[in-house]
């Protein structure tokens, strides 16, 4: 135990020697964050990124405005800072994240606002400068910009629009590096990207009507100016923004921003400026007082509001202190523009109902109007159920229909319970009687429907192949003697040696060997056995005979062999042309009689289809893409039965989403059928070698296969002059 307790402690530390050796060139080799810090002089900020080793390039990075954040992208190394948030606190620097992974490590830098900034490489560290924004883009938040070391002049790659998650606009600009510089910032009512030192090429200088997507953006204008290139996004309507940049790429976002008068401030939560209140048993009007001068909303506080409170609120946004208060009281509150009404809830709730009542009131009291409304792409019957929801008291009236002053629609109906439609279908038009405020609602909602539908042409293309091969190989072997029917041995003397004949039958060669009445001798085929016909041909046939003169016997053998290779091809393409969400059908081909037993027993002459049909209902997506509902038949004449011609079918039914333009593959069959017949002799067809004399053999192959193509294309939308 003595002698090897300090051979194991030896080679122990040798272990531990050869691991921190290893882990030390690791870690050399290995480059790594090891420190983030800011620092601040005057209005400039720096925030100071250290490192085990020297960095041979930039970082990639990218920014976003909402939330204002800055990403930078390490590849290959690893995060030594020791924990993943480290706090900065500077004017506008609040913190740094690290973040690592197995490829890459990141570091985000949350700002309070969106920023200019600029990146030097330093010994072993990056340094990060900040610049002071002007104050109008501080104010607004609406001004993004990253730049860089400048190097050779660029170009953008292209410009591309796409319609993003719940109704946004999404610019995307592919960029020929990540050196270009963005400027991103708000010009009036539009957004404007400029890129600096930069081409534009030729095929990119355009303006893109994008209004058909149903978003915030209209236009997105490409042009060049100088060496600067300006990309305008006109947006309409309230809306935001965010951006940020990758690699090679410039995603911008244009949301649409959706406004509730009703609602205190604006955006998702609580967004009002923050307050501090701290009082002991105040009175409610005061601190609903102290809130409007906060706010500058005059306040109108209802009789009812009585009653203390107590509350340490500290940085809480006044929209949510506000409602903090009012639901502790059991009180509501009412925005009209820059008023705000308090009352306790059982009292606006009165008001509400006694002015809804009052509304009905009015309406019912109203004098009716009577107004006509042309329509130009819809039919007038089609659009006057929907305006009563399809309510009772409907009466014919000439030249047209008529609907009206039934309350079977409910709440559904759009006009008034006293409100009535009349639809002329000989000039399209509708008459509507109701109160003013209700034809004001039709006459939207005839604006918004009576549009052109877009129209799609929808081409299947029904390929089907075949490929068959047929091969057929037999022999027939026979023999006589003739000795009995000649007389014997000396029945007959015949001079020379035998006789070989070679593509005729045995009999023939009887008769030219001389033989009188040889032509009536027939062969006994002791196998017969020769090739089957194919492609309804009979196969060819190689014969040979041969004949003793001496012995008058003869042996004759026959070889039938044939081969069919075959290949066809069949298109057919049906095409139609319908509009979004319309059926539509096209079919070609026959109809085949046959006779149907009735149950008198007489027969009735009945007539079958076969033909080749298209059945599609399209759907057009906002994206542009085309929803189909198809349905397609490939129908032929097969072979004819006792009772009548059989018909081949071939038919597939579902539903795709495809591209416009775009080509899919929706189904197809594939079968091969494959055939070996082989009939022998028993034993002898056996043998090797001299089987082959005593079998016949066939041998079929064949291949079938369709596929089915569809195409939508929509139709390009011409000008509309109303």
């Amino acid at each position: 135990m003595t002698i090897t307790q300090p051979a194991k402690r030896a080679k122990t530390s040798m272990l531990l020697a050869v691991c921190l050796a290893m882990s030390a060139t690791w870690a050399f080799a290995q480059n790594s964050i090891k420190s983030v810090s800011g620092s601040s002089q005057g209005e400039v900020e720096t925030v100071r990124i250290e490192f085990s080793q020297d960095l041979t390039a930039l970082p990639s990075a990218f920014a976003t405005q909402k939330p204002a954040r800055i990403a930078l992208d390490f590849p290959g190394l690893t995060g030594g800072v020791g924990r993943s948030t480290v706090e900065i606190n500077q004017a506008n620097v609040q913190s740094a994240n690290v973040v690592q992974t197995d490829e890459r490590s990141r570091v985000v830098l949350s700002l309070k606002r969106p920023a200019s900034y600029s990146m030097k490489l330093a010994e072993r560290a990056l340094l990060i400068t900040f610049e002071p924004a002007p104050i109008s883009a501080v104010s607004e938040g609406k001004q993004t910009r990253v730049t860089e070391p400048a190097g050779a002049k660029e170009s953008l790659s292209a410009v591309d629009f796409r319609r993003g998650a719940d109704g946004a606009g999404r610019v995307r600009v592919a960029l020929s590096s990540s050196k270009v510089v963005a400027d991103i910032r708000q010009l009036g009512s539009n957004l404007v990207v400029d890129f600096a030192n930069v081409n534009l090429p030729e095929n990119l200088r355009r303006k893109l009507d994008v209004i058909d997507f149903g978003t915030p953006v209209q236009t997105v204008t490409t042009s060049e100016a100088g060496d600067r290139v300006r990309i305008v996004i006109a947006p309409q309507g309230e809306w935001e923004h965010t951006a940020y940049q990758t690699e090679t790429e410039l995603v911008i976002d244009v949301k649409p921003l959706k406004l509730d008068p009703k609602k205190l401030t604006q955006g998702a939560g609580y967004n009002g400026q923050k307050l501090s209140l701290n009082f002991q048993s105040i009175d409610v009007r005061q601190v609903l007082q102290v809130i409007a001068d906060f706010t500058g909303f005059n306040v109108v506080t209802s009789d009812s509001v009585t009653g203390t409170v107590t509350l340490r609120l500290l940085d809480v946004p006044w929209d949510q202190a506000l409602d903090i208060i009012l639901q502790s009281k059991g009180l509501a509150v009412r925005k009209n523009g820059s008023v705000l009404w308090v009352a306790p809830r059982e009292e606006i709730a009165a008001k509400d109902k006694l002015e809804f009542e009052s509304k009905l009131t009015s309406e019912n009291l109203e004098s009716l109007r009577t107004q006509s409304f042309q329509l130009n792409y819809a039919k007038a019957t089609d659009i006057a159920p929907q305006l009563t929801a399809g309510g009772a008291g409907a009466a014919a009236a000439p030249g047209g229909t008529a609907s009206g002053g039934s309350t079977g629609g409910g709440n559904a109906r759009i006009l008034s319970a006293r409100g009535s439609v009349i639809a002329e279908t000989r000039t399209n038009q509708l008459f509507v009687t109701d109160i003013p405020s209700k034809l004001d609602q039709v006459a939207q909602l005839i604006a918004k429907v009576d549009i052109p539908v877009r129209q799609v042409v929808i081409e299947a293309r029904i390929v089907e192949a075949d490929d068959t091969f047929g091969k057929s190989l037999g022999v027939k072997l026979g023999g006589n003697d003739l000795r009995a029917s000649q007389g014997g041995n000396g029945g007959y003397q015949v001079s020379g040696e035998n006789r070989v004949a070679f593509g005729t039958t045995y009999s023939n060669a009887v008769g030219a060997a001389g033989f009188a009445g040889g032509t009536n001798d027939t062969t006994s085929n002791f196998v017969n056995l020769p090739a089957v016909g194919q492609g309804g041909f009979s196969p060819a046939t190689f014969a040979v005979t041969l004949f003793s003169a001496a012995s008058n016997r003869m042996m004759g053998l026959e070889i039938s062999a044939l081969e069919t290779d075959g290949k066809g091809k069949v298109v057919s393409s049906p095409r139609v042309i319908t509009a979004d969400q319309a059926k539509a059908e096209i079919e070609q081909g026959v109809e085949i009689p046959y006779q149907m037993a009735t149950s008198s027993g007489a027969t009735s002459l009945t007539f079958r289809k076969a033909t080749l049909r298209l059945n599609v209902t399209p759907q057009i997506t906002p994206e542009g893409n085309v929803n189909l509902d198809l349905e397609v038949n490939k129908d032929s004449l097969g072979v004819a039965t006792p009772y009548g011609i059989s018909i081949d079918t071939k038919r597939i039914k579902t539903q795709v989403l495809v591209e416009n333009g775009g080509t899919v593959v929706i189904g197809g069959i594939f079968t091969l059928e494959e055939k070996i017949d082989e009939t022998k002799v028993p034993f002898f067809g056996d043998l090797p070698g001299v089987g082959v004399l005593f079998k016949t053999k066939s041998v079929s192959t064949a291949k079938k296969e369709m596929l089915i193509f569809i195409t939508p294309k929509l139709v390009s939308e011409r000008a509309v002059v109303r």
